[in-house]
């Protein structure tokens, strides 16, 4: 496995000296969040295009990995956070995410990541959770065709306060969806924050799906991500889980509120997790 950090808890750099910051910590892989200011589908094409070329470039001379993330907050819309999504009520708007979706796979095809990463959403009208799930698999199915097309994986996260919660709830998901290319995105302080514990069962139960890691601390019932040492996780069984199924893939840290203070929380971040690997 090989350490990584999320360019959303670095939401104030250009993603090239992103990845130089993190490669001069001594990260070797890097999470990218699309968003305004990071490969974002909206302005100059050209422009946008070349980009991801020149970072394609960029992370094979600093031998990094790489993962696509698609949690950006207000880039699909200025006025709510993380809309619309795969169940939003209104038919234009899942279409808007499925056309992001688009943009997401192919920067995940030129970058060679190792996957995009995905989630529900949270569901804002009133219908049945058989409604919404039926919403869900008919908005996830184009995706991983396209996906599929180009080689690409896609990573799903269950998400506190999302449709798709749970692990339990992700198992119901994966049983309509039958595509190779459709896997586990898992967020370790999400288990912790949901009661799903002990965390390295769910990870020894769920290795053949694992595609990629997001790793901070956090507090029972409170979905805020902290810097490691002001939570309550426990991290070595963790990390001795992960070495006994033989994951290969990222662990990438994810302080989302950070970016403030984002060079140095990575610097603090990497000093704590590299003992433990």
């Amino acid at each position: 496995m090989i350490l990584g950090y999320n360019t959303n808890g670095l939401a104030h750099h250009d993603p090239f000296d992103a990845v130089e910051i993190l490669a001069e910590i001594g990260y070797r892989a890097i999470a990218l969040t699309i968003d305004h200011l990071t490969l974002t589908p909206f302005g100059n094409t050209y422009l946008a295009t070349r980009q991801v070329d020149l970072l394609a470039k960029t992370l094979e001379e600093a031998k990094m990995r790489s993962v696509v993330e698609t949690g950006a907050r207000f880039l699909l819309d200025p006025r709510r956070k993380h809309e619309p999504t795969f169940i939003s009520p209104e038919p234009k708007g899942r279409d808007l995410r499925y056309e992001f979706m688009r943009h997401c796979i192919d920067t995940a095809q030129t970058l060679k990541s190792d996957c995009v990463s995905v989630w529900s959403g949270r569901l804002l009208d009133d219908v049945s959770y058989d409604v919404a799930m039926d919403r869900l698999v008919a908005s996830l199915e184009p995706v991983l065709d396209y996906a599929a097309q180009r080689d690409v994986t896609i990573g799903f996260e269950p998400e506190p306060g999302m449709l798709i919660d749970t692990m339990e709830k992700f198992d119901e998901l994966q049983q309509r969806i039958d595509a190779p290319n459709f896997q586990l995105t898992l967020d370790i302080g999400h288990l912790h924050c949901q009661g799903e514990t002990p965390i390295a069962d769910y990870i020894r139960r769920y290795a053949d799906r694992i595609v990629n890691i997001h790793l901070e601390d956090m507090n029972a019932g409170v979905h805020e991500h902290l810097p490691f040492g002001e939570g309550e996780i426990d991290f070595p069984p963790i990390f001795k889980a992960l070495k006994e199924i033989d994951y290969q893939g990222c662990v990438n840290v994810e302080l989302s509120r950070h970016s403030h203070d984002g060079p140095n929380m990575a610097k603090r971040s990497y000093e704590f997790l590299k003992p433990l690997l």
